[in-house]
C-alpha cells in the first residue's frame, strides 16, 4: 500500500500551490488570501515509479480558543490528516520569516507526526541560507528551501521524503491468491448489498441510511473454485455534506482501497442517475489506472423510457473513461450479478496479457500512418518506436521527437486504438512519452583547416554576387 503524505501549515503559505506542483494538477483552489482551502484535496502521485497519496489540508489555526467555528473545524481536519499520514510536509513562509504562530504550531506538530519535514516556501530571489537560518531554532531538523510557484527544489523535497520512508508492498494485508475487486460508490447506492449478493450470504451490514459502512473491509472467498477478494468501502458523499470527522477520514480508506484493488466496480443508482460526485469518484478511479466496471444498480425498477434516458446520460458523460465496461444489475434481487463475475474474469485475463515491444511498435507505426500527429511551429511530431513499460495497467513508452508537445486528444487516440488492437476489456492503456536529447546540443562545431578555407571561398563568392 502506498504511503500517505500530508501538506500542513498556516493559512496562505502556499500549501495548495505545492499540492498542484507535486500532483501536476490544478485540483486545489489557489488564491492570494488565507482560508481558501476548507476541505482536503487528494491525489494519486507517482514519483519515479514510487506511488503515494498526497493530501492538501486547510490552514492550521494556531489559536486554540478561536471563536471561528469553520477555522476550528479546518484545523481539526488538518490535525487528523497528520495522524493518518506517514510523512508530513510542514510549510512555512520564507518571506514572512519565523512568526509566533510557527513557534506555537511546532509544539502541536511534534507529538502528532514522527516524520515531519520543515519546508520554507517562497524563497525565489532570496538568499536561501539567510532565509532558512532563523527556522533552525524550531528544532525540526534542516529546513528545506523551495519555491512552490516556480518548482525550485520541489523534486528534491519529494525525493528526500520518499527516501526516508520504507518501501511498501502493494498487496499488504491482502490475500494475493484472488482477483482483488474494489466496490466503490456514493453512500446508499447498494455497495454492501452487492457484496452480500456476490458472497451469497449476509456478510455486510446493510441499512437504508447513508454511511452504514464506516471503514474499508476486505473479504476473501471462492466461487466455482476460483478465489476472489472483495473490498467494500465506505461511501464517499459530496464534500459539502461531509460534516462528521470520522466520515471525512473514511475517504483516505477509500483511496487506499482503490489502490489495493485490481478491478474497481463503481456502483451507481440508476434511479438517481449519474451525479457530480459519481463523476468525481470515476475520475479518481481513472487517475489510479485501474480496470473499471460501472455497475448500474436498481436497474429492474426503471421503465423503458427511464432506461433509455440513463443510457444516454452514461454515453454522454463517461466519454473520458471509454474503456470502462457498463453493466446493469439489481443487487437486491441478484439480476445480472452472475454475469458480473463473468465480466470480471474476462477483465482479469486482459490484465495478464503480455505484449512484445515489436508488436507495440508495429501498432504505433500503423496508427501514426493512419492519423499523423499535428504540426508544432511548422515541425511534425515524430513518434519512432514504443515498448512496454509495465503491466496492470499496461503502460506503453513511446519514443520520438517533440513528444512533450503531443496534445491530449492525440494521446487519447493512441490509447484507445492500442486498447482496441490488443482487444483489452475494461482496462486502460497508459501512454508515456520520452524524447531523445540532441547529442550535439550546446556543442560548438569547430571547423578544420580545409573547412575554413572552403568557407572563405564561399563567402568571397557570395560577396562578388552582391
Amino acid at each position: 500500500m502506498s504511503h500517505v503524505i500530508a501538506i500542513v501549515g498556516r493559512p496562505n503559505v502556499g500549501k495548495s500551490t505545492l499540492f498542484n506542483r507535486i500532483s501536476k494538477s490544478r485540483d486545489a483552489l489557489v488564491a492570494d488570501r488565507p482560508g481558501v482551502t476548507r476541505d482536503r484535496q487528494y491525489a494519486f502521485v507517482r514519483h519515479f515509479e514510487r506511488p503515494f497519496v498526497l493530501i492538501d489540508t486547510g490552514g492550521l489555526d494556531e489559536d486554540k480558543h478561536s471563536e471561528d467555528l469553520m477555522a476550528g473545524l479546518v484545523s481539526e481536519q488538518a490535525k487528523r490528516a497528520i495522524e493518518e499520514a506517514d510523512a508530513v510536509i510542514w510549510l512555512v513562509d520564507g518571506r514572512s520569516g519565523l512568526t509566533t504562530a510557527d513557534e506555537v504550531l511546532v509544539k502541536k506538530l511534534r507529538p502528532l507526526s514522527k516524520n515531519l519535514s520543515l519546508v520554507v516556501n517562497k524563497t525565489e530571489g532570496l538568499d536561501i541560507a539567510v532565509v532558512s537560518a532563523e527556522f533552525h531554532q524550531l528544532g525540526v531538523g534542516q529546513p528545506l528551501a523551495i519555491s512552490a510557484e516556480r518548482g525550485d527544489g520541489v523534486s528534491q523535497l519529494v525525493d528526500e521524503i520518499l527516501t526516508s520512508l520504507p518501501q511498501t508492498e502493494d498487496d499488504e494485508d491482502i490475500d494475493d491468491d484472488g482477483l482483488r475487486i474494489g466496490i466503490i460508490g456514493r453512500p446508499n447506492v447498494g455497495k454492501s448489498t452487492l457484496v452480500n449478493r456476490m458472497l451469497g450470504e449476509e456478510r455486510m451490514l446493510t441499512f437504508d441510511q447513508p454511511g452504514t459502512t464506516p471503514d474499508s473491509v476486505s473479504i476473501a472467498f471462492q466461487r466455482r473454485e476460483k478465489p476472489y477478494v472483495l473490498i467494500d468501502t465506505a461511501g464517499v458523499r459530496r464534500r459539502a455534506k461531509i460534516t462528521d470527522l470520522v466520515e471525512k477520514f473514511s475517504v483516505i480508506k477509500t483511496l487506499k482501497a482503490i489502490e489495493l484493488a485490481q478491478i474497481l466496480v463503481m456502483v451507481i443508482d440508476a434511479q438517481e442517475g449519474l451525479s457530480d460526485q459519481d463523476l468525481n469518484l470515476i475520475g479518481i478511479a481513472a487517475d489510479s489506472g485501474k480496470s473499471l466496471v460501472i455497475a448500474v444498480n436498481k436497474w429492474d425498477g426503471l421503465e423503458d423510457d427511464q432506461k433509455n434516458m440513463v443510457r444516454n446520460q452514461l454515453d454522454r458523460k463517461l466519454d473520458f473513461v471509454s474503456y470502462a465496461c457498463i453493466h446493469t444489475i439489481s443487487a437486491l434481487h441478484g439480476t445480472g450479478v452472475g454475469k458480473l463475475f463473468d465480466l470480471l474474469d474476462r477483465i482479469g485475463k486482459s490484465q495478464t496479457i503480455r505484449v512484445k515491444s515489436s508488436l507495440v511498435t508495429d501498432i504505433l507505426h500503423e496508427l501514426v500512418q493512419a492519423h499523423e500527429p499535428p504540426l508544432v511551429h511548422g515541425r511534425r511530431i515524430k513518434l519512432r518506436y514504443a515498448h512496454v513499460g509495465g503491466h496492470d495497467p499496461l503502460r506503453i513508452i513511446v519514443h520520438g521527437n517533440q513528444t512533450e508537445r503531443v496534445p491530449d486528444n492525440y494521446k487519447r487516440y493512441l490509447s484507445g486504438k492500442i486498447r482496441q488492437k490488443l482487444k483489452l476489456l475494461g482496462t486502460p492503456v497508459m501512454i508515456e512519452f520520452k524524447h531523445g536529447d540532441n547529442p550535439y546540443k550546446g556543442k560548438k562545431n569547430v571547423l578544420n583547416k580545409r573547412q575554413m578555407e572552403k568557407r572563405r571561398r564561399l563567402m568571397r563568392h557570395v560577396k562578388k554576387g552582391k
